[in-house]
């Protein structure tokens, strides 16, 4: 193989890698901004939340409103990170991803379609930041 083989090889994995984290980051930060706007809806009290009884994971409508506050807050700022592909930030992308999915699943019967989109929204931003190498990375912005 010549050295220019190898170059667009290289630049195509590459290519592809940083595609794949601006995926990650831009799933991220759009998880994390609906998730600031679902915490301030559910600390403000809105009536757009479905009541259950006999929910075993019960809480506040408002300590709900606050965790999804918190974690998409973080979720926004790892989304930065990934955008300059730091290392802690696809760990911790991971991380709050993971989180928001057992989130959203706790909280399915106060709010559930859009549980259900967030779960799959954070199930695209950990395979996006799972499949792609560290050698194949590099910074898109």
């Amino acid at each position: 193989m010549t050295a220019t083989h190898t170059a667009q090889r290289s630049t195509a994995k590459q290519g592809w890698a940083s595609g794949t984290m601006v995926f990650a980051a831009v799933m991220l930060m759009l998880a994390g901004v609906l998730d600031i706007f679902r915490g301030i809806m559910a600390i403000a009290e809105d009536d757009v939340f479905v009541t259950t009884r006999n929910y075993v994971f019960q809480f506040d409508l408002t300590s709900w409103g606050w965790i999804h506050l918190v974690l998409g807050a973080i979720g926004v700022l790892v989304s930065l990170g990934l955008f300059r592909a730091a290392t802690w930030a696809r760990v911790a992308g991971v991380a709050i991803a993971g989180l928001v999915i057992i989130e959203n699943f706790l909280d399915l019967p106060y709010y559930p379609v859009w549980s259900v989109v967030m779960i799959a929204f954070s199930g695209f931003v950990i395979w996006a930041l799972c499949v792609v190498r560290r050698d194949d990375s590099f910074a898109p912005f």
